[in-house]
């Protein structure tokens, strides 16, 4: 009898762990988050658009390649919690700083750019990967859903679709994470150049959504969102959280693909019970309803958003801290490549879908 993924990944995310096994982790992700929240406050560094997410990764990754090594067996498991759950939660968190009216300012384009953003990106790596790079077409797949849907959660939902090797989504994740990385320093640089030389005719919450449409990781988008403004950061989060739900619908159809011809009934459920369902998606959904519907008392809302900002920055201390410098050597030449690519489609191309969606919709 098959079980939705989405079920089971409800019940392991509340799950107890072991205090003792996650808290040296927590610790540590959580000093690296109280430095970075702290940091944030100086004018010389929120004026660079180095917000307390940016800082968390930054001094992560530094520890990540320096220190970190030495306490990992100790932090592991806490570290993973953080860059897990504690995301996960954030970003259901993030729900109360939205309402319908700002989703429904996203609305029907935002569906239309992510939807094209995705469709183009995957195609044009899966068309790339075999015939310019000579890859292998599970791991041009496992990269291609990386960069056009949601990062590292997109290539291991793909991957028992695909049946891929563990070596595969290793270097797929590795793409994700130094392209995405990156992301989150340029796209703010990219939104101060355009204010400047007035390349696309872009307001705040559309940067917000070319952001969403085209960065990799949720944390990713946060935080670079965050180095724009806050009309940016709530637009790119609602166009990358649309983009996200996108994934159950692609899973689906590449399930199908996959499946088609002589493959036996079985092995087409077993691909379909293997289908991850990001649940964590629609559960920000409803905690936006709730806000929207003021059901909340006005009260409890600072405080939730406070705890929102930092279990995210504790996350992507997590994310820094995992974040190592011999991913580029595992990965290879071309698979980075071809990750390159795509990075600079979903710049310039991506920029290109917003403009003309923006302008047809407008």
């Amino acid at each position: 009898m098959n079980t939705i993924t989405a079920k089971k990944n409800h019940s392991r995310f509340f799950q107890p762990v072991g205090l003792e096994r996650v808290l040296p982790g927590l610790v540590l992700t959580g000093a690296v988050t109280a430095v970075s929240i702290w940091l944030s406050h100086f004018p010389q560094l929120s004026q660079l658009g180095l917000s307390a997410l940016t800082l968390a990764i930054v001094i992560g990754m530094v520890l990540g390649n320096t220190l970190y090594p030495a306490v990992r067996p100790q932090c592991h498991d806490g570290v993973n919690l953080a860059k897990q759950r504690l995301l996960r939660l954030g970003i259901i968190l993030y729900g109360l700083r939205l309402t319908f009216a700002q989703i429904a300012d996203v609305g029907a384009t935002g569906i239309l750019i992510d939807a094209l953003t995705l469709c183009s990106t995957f195609a044009l790596a899966c068309w790339l990967g075999k015939k310019v790079f000579g890859l292998d077409s599970d791991t041009a797949m496992l990269i291609g859903a990386g960069s056009s849907i949601c990062g590292a959660a997109a290539v291991m939902a793909t991957e028992p679709v695909l049946n891929a090797k563990a070596e595969k989504v290793t270097v797929a994740v590795a793409t994700v994470v130094i392209f995405g990385t990156t992301a989150i320093f340029l796209y703010p640089w990219l939104w101060q150049m355009n204010l400047h030389y007035h390349w696309v005719n872009f307001s705040a919450a559309q940067f917000g959504i070319y952001t969403g449409s085209t960065v990799h990781e949720v944390a990713q988008v946060v935080a670079a969102g965050q180095g724009v403004s806050p009309d940016a950061e709530n637009a790119a989060v609602i166009a990358k959280m649309i983009r996200v739900m996108m994934l159950a619908p692609f899973l689906l159809l590449l399930s199908g693909w996959k499946s088609r011809g002589n493959v036996p009934q079985t092995q087409q459920a077993g691909r379909l019970h293997n289908i991850t369902i990001p649940w964590f998606a629609l559960l920000f959904i409803v905690v936006a309803a709730f806000n929207s519907l003021d059901i909340l008392p006005h009260s409890w809302i600072p405080p939730l958003i406070t705890l929102d900002t930092v279990l995210l920055a504790m996350a992507m201390a997590a994310l820094g801290l995992t974040t190592h410098i011999s991913a580029l050597r595992q990965a290879g030449i071309k698979p980075i490549l071809l990750a390159a690519v795509l990075f600079i489609w979903l710049i310039v191309g991506g920029a290109g879908i917003n403009d003309l969606v923006q302008r047809l919709f407008s």
